[in-house]
């Protein structure tokens, strides 16, 4: 996994966890990661990246045929 930095304004007043976070919902909603990846770089469990992403106007329902098949293989 790589490391980006980022030059984020005081004013802001966002940490780390929730630039990640709102990185990881964007990916994940746009079907470039996967829900476990997603949940993987912000640092939480799959579950709990799932739980939280509607704090983040993203639906847990993803578009991506690889979640798909990942949870028909899982249930």
């Amino acid at each position: 996994m790589r490391t980006v930095q980022l030059n984020i304004p005081n004013e802001l007043d966002i940490n780390d966890y929730e630039v990640s976070m709102i990185v990881a919902a964007q990916l994940y909603k746009n079907a470039r990661l996967s829900a476990g990846q997603a949940a993987k770089m912000v640092g939480v469990s799959k579950r709990t990246f799932l739980e939280l992403l509607g704090k983040y106007d993203t639906s847990i329902f993803s578009t991506s045929i690889a979640d798909l098949h990942q949870d028909i293989e899982n249930a």
